[in-house]
């Protein structure tokens, strides 16, 4: 994993919004358009919260089934110590092999309080949560499939894995943004440029826009204005319609 970003380089791209995010990393040509995002089966839940920045700490999950012996599933306590070994802030991200994915939920208001103390941002789940509202108290961001009334037989099978939630594959410590759009990795090798490319792709926007309402609007200095329209030197164009 790349090093860390510093915490005014984490705090310039989580104020972007993720179509900002997105734009400024089709400019790099790092992946393809239709890659590094997750689908539309992972939803933001708390959708007024600001966005969302964080490391990735990647966990596996089952139970939609009691256990076939009479026991319960053990806690896995072990799941603190392993959030410590990713960079702050974490986001939690459980990918649920159930044979039934969301039938239960794993964080619950206890679970929420633990996240916050570790320095967890957001939880980021193909299953479900529950509790939502003590998720808004404390500031956790909540992404996932929808809600679930129980904890069902949740438990933990694997941490720090490759994981794949809404057809994004994840792997431990990879950075990841979210907001009311959706969750999106963003390449550490480019993380950190991010931010100014946004602010030129915006400069390029608001011209247009300013354009578009201008009294006396042609086409034909629309097309005028887009032909002057610079090219990103890593490759791409800085114009995102």
């Amino acid at each position: 994993m790349n090093d860390p970003l510093s915490p005014g380089q984490l705090e310039a791209i989580r104020r972007l919004d993720t179509c900002t995010v997105a734009n400024a990393i089709e400019t790099f040509g790092v992946r393809l358009r239709n890659e590094g995002y997750m689908d539309d089966t992972v939803r933001c839940l708390l959708p007024d919260f600001q966005p969302m920045l964080g490391y990735a700490a990647t966990v596996t999950i089952r139970g939609s089934s009691p256990p076939t012996d009479d026991g319960m599933f053990p806690e896995r306590t072990d799941l603190w110590d392993y959030l410590l070994t990713v960079p702050a802030p974490r986001v939690l991200v459980v990918q649920d092999v159930a044979s039934r994915p969301g039938f239960g939920a794993l964080i619950g208001v206890v679970h929420m309080n633990i996240l916050r103390a570790l320095h967890c941002v957001g939880v980021v789940t193909n299953g479900t949560a529950r509790s939502l509202p003590a998720a808004e108290n404390v500031g956790l961001h909540v992404f996932a499939s929808g809600l679930a009334v129980s904890r069902a037989y949740l438990h933990i099978v694997g941490m720090g894995a490759p994981v794949e939630v809404g057809g994004l594959k994840i792997r431990p410590g990879e950075l990841l943004h979210g907001d009311i759009h959706g969750v999106q990795s963003v390449p550490l090798q480019i993380a950190a440029r991010i931010p100014a490319v946004a602010a030129a792709i915006a400069e390029k926007e608001q011209e247009l826009i300013a354009l578009c309402h201008s009294p006396g609007f042609t086409l034909e200095q629309l097309r005028a204005a887009i032909n002057k329209e610079p090219v990103h030197p890593i490759g791409g164009s800085m114009l995102q319609w």
